[in-house]
């Protein structure tokens, strides 16, 4: 049946076009979101073709969850919430801790605060997690049993050894992460994530409302930010190769991501939004297939038809992970879907897509000499 839809975090990369999604699908939409300059630019009804693109589309309330009379305005009338704002970027929540403390699990509070002591007409609340909240992630022993390996350690990394170890086990070999797996987030940014899933995982069927949580991994696409250096290697590269910049790669190039095409996001979490298996679940939302950075950078070489000089420097930032894979099973057992895009073919269209963009000042630069005046970046 069609129904009220509410995006918190909607004017953003995910958010614009899951309205559309919903739009098309007869739904109608409100966007609640705060417009940060560091993705939308300083101006955003002039500089963020995000916002523009709602135009017609939904009805966009500028505010933020932090506030509970922009909440309550936001909530009029909605039966699915669709919570996607969130400060995100891993290494910049290890020093803007209050910001994103308050905004992520500060305004997840104050929403269900409205929701389980005010009238409303909420019935689903899906959560935006993150496959942060597993740290290191799943990995398999030689003698074949799962374990979840600590933190890599600062002393290991500055010696160069940058893959995870466990006391008392030989090699370890990665495996993709399953929903049970155990979460320890290694980040501020994980931390708070892992914070916003179990506080609508726990409330929300007290009071009424049936919960869902999509851990969502590397999503990239058309329409990503190009102005936020803190989050994406695909759009901090892609503006370096574009600007005819240098590369410098961390570690040593074979730490790996599992990217996820936009689409398929937005689709995961339509299905998850609207199909009654969802309720309840905690779910994947991945690829499946691992990508090194140095397979990163040869693809946009290939994918732009140019490269820039490349180093692999061997530097480090502490709260960052190693590798991490979904297991899709549940993703396909409850939702029926299978991500359809693969990593080239999703690669191509975003390289397509930043071609035609003008080049953006990231402030990558900026924001690794803000990590290193921290000691976070080694």
């Amino acid at each position: 049946m069609p129904d009220h839809v509410l995006i918190t975090g909607g004017a953003g990369f995910i958010g614009t076009r899951l309205a559309r999604r919903f739009v098309d699908a007869g739904h109608t939409v409100t966007v609640l979101d705060s417009l940060i300059p560091q993705v939308h630019g300083d101006d955003p009804r002039l500089t963020s073709p995000l916002l523009r693109s709602l135009d017609g589309v939904a009805s966009v309330i500028e505010g933020t969850v932090t506030s509970a009379e922009d909440l309550r305005s936001a909530l009029e009338g909605a039966g699915i919430v669709v919570h996607l704002a969130a400060e995100t970027g891993t290494g910049q929540s290890m020093y803007e801790i209050d910001r994103y403390v308050e905004a992520n699990v500060g305004g997840t509070a104050k929403l269900l605060d409205i929701l389980a002591n005010e009238q409303h007409s909420v019935t689903r609340v899906v959560i935006a997690s993150s496959r942060s909240i597993y740290g290191e992630g799943a990995y398999r022993t030689v003698d074949g049993r799962v374990v979840y390996p600590p933190h890599r350690s600062d002393a290991a990394m500055a010696a160069g050894d940058f893959e995870v170890s466990m006391s008392g086990e030989e090699a370890l070999e990665m495996i993709p992460t399953d929903e049970n797996a155990k979460l320890h987030p290694s980040s501020v940014y994980g931390i708070t994530k892992q914070m916003q899933e179990s506080l609508i995982m726990t409330v929300a069927p007290t009071i009424g409302i049936e919960p869902v949580a999509l851990r969502y991994q590397n999503v990239y696409g058309p329409g990503q930010s190009l102005k936020n250096p803190y989050t994406g290697i695909l759009s901090i590269f892609s503006t370096l190769i574009r600007q005819g910049k240098s590369i410098n790669i961390f570690e040593d190039g074979l730490e790996s991501r599992d990217f996820v095409y936009i689409d398929d996001v937005v689709e995961s979490t339509f299905l998850a939004s609207t199909l009654a298996a969802a309720a309840g679940h905690t779910i994947n939302v991945g690829s499946g297939v691992a990508t090194t950075v140095n397979e990163v950078v040869a693809s946009l070489f290939a994918a732009f038809g140019t490269s820039v000089p490349t180093t692999v420097t061997g530097n480090y930032r502490l709260g960052d992970i190693r590798h991490n894979t979904a297991d899709t099973t549940r993703l396909r057992e409850l939702l029926g879907y299978e991500p359809r895009t693969d990593f080239r073919t999703g690669l191509g269209r975003f390289v397509e897509w930043v071609s035609a963009e003008p080049i953006e000042e990231s402030g990558y630069e900026r924001s690794l000499k803000e990590m290193a005046e921290r000691s976070l970046l080694k």
